[in-house]
């Protein structure tokens, strides 16, 4: 439990209301219980504030005047919650110690204070630096360097020559460092390409479950610093995405593109390989990206949801665009 006074000088924070308010979770405004925290960081939300329940709520000094209990304030709500919030999780450490039955081989290098849980495999020559938490049934293959204070989620693996930095989180299920999709076509068959580099991932990234970075053809496949990955992306090889950049859930990234530092790129979108997609782009959800990016912007593709009737009609009409520009550009030199 902690107290509105504490809470406040932790995070730097203004705020009104008793100082010994007691906090022993997080709520939504809509849902929350008395003892809870809530936020309030975008105005749709402002009718939400009136009934909550919630004992503090973080807010915009502009909020202040309207809220029925106490609350810290923030020139930024959302960061000063998403902060609070980790006072108030569990964690995922495991067990001071390595298993008996994780397999490690002779040549692996095991740092100070590492813990690795059940039936994990560290393969030849892996380094697991100081501090780093293994969960049950990870593989660390040859090759592969996991930093200081990485958590690697159950069933993580790493295939080969991966390199994680500091702090680097990865859920379960997630596969770095396999065979990049790299074929030849040759007298009616297709020929493997060898995949020989490796993947290298900065610090503080963090990898959503079930997610696949392949490993590259010669150089390696790159994610910079404070990179986010959200669940169920596929990353090709030779990609190089730049720091600070999030993706969303089912993307698809084809290999050899370049993405910038700062880019958001939202859910089942899709991106062709040997692309350059530069800093501070936004690109919608299922959007389908074919050429390259040279300017910051917003980008968007693909047709939104309709009423099937509606939908069926343009479907039909779509064949016809090109017989009804013909016939409009026709019309319009007969005006000229």
């Amino acid at each position: 439990m902690r107290t509105l006074k504490a809470l406040a000088e932790v995070f730097s924070l203004d705020f009104r209301g008793d100082p010994d308010t007691v906090i022993d979770g997080i709520g939504t405004l809509a849902n929350a219980v008395p003892g809870q925290l809530a936020f309030l960081a975008n105005s749709k939300y402002g009718a939400q504030l009136a009934s909550t329940r919630a004992s503090v709520v973080v807010l915009s000094a502009a909020d202040a005047d309207n809220c029925p209990c106490a609350c810290l304030i923030s020139d930024n709500p959302y960061t000063a919650f998403a902060r609070i919030t980790h006072l108030f999780d569990d964690g995922d450490d495991i067990a001071e110690a390595i298993h008996p039955t994780a397999v490690i081989d002779v040549s692996a290098r095991i740092g100070n204070g590492v813990r690795i849980g059940p039936y994990c495999l560290i393969g030849r020559n892996a380094v697991v630096a100081d501090g780093a938490q293994i969960h049950g049934h990870c593989v660390i293959g040859p090759d592969c360097h996991v930093g200081e204070n990485c958590v690697l989620l159950p069933r993580v693996s790493l295939v080969k020559r991966v390199h994680l930095g500091q702090r680097v989180r990865i859920h379960s299920g997630a596969v770095l460092g396999a065979d990049g999709f790299g074929i030849a076509f040759h007298e009616g068959q297709w020929i493997k390409i060898a995949q020989l580099g490796g993947v290298r991932v900065g610090d503080d990234c963090e990898i959503g479950a079930n997610t696949t970075v392949d490993r590259g053809a010669i150089e390696d496949t790159v994610l910079e610093n404070d990179v986010r990955l959200d669940n169920q992306i596929q990353i090709g090889h030779n990609v190089r995405i730049g720091a600070h950049t999030a993706v969303a859930g089912c993307v698809a990234i084809a290999g050899s593109t370049r993405i910038g530092r700062y880019c958001l790129i939202g859910g089942a979108a899709g991106i062709i390989g040997h692309l350059d997609i530069c800093d501070k782009v936004v690109i919608g959800a299922m959007s389908l990206v074919t050429h390259s990016i040279r300017e910051p912007g917003e980008y968007v593709s693909g047709t939104p949801i309709l009423a099937k009737p509606e939908w069926r009609k343009n479907a039909a009409r779509f064949k016809q665009l090109d017989a009804m520009a013909r016939s409009l550009n026709a019309l319009k030199k007969t005006q000229e």
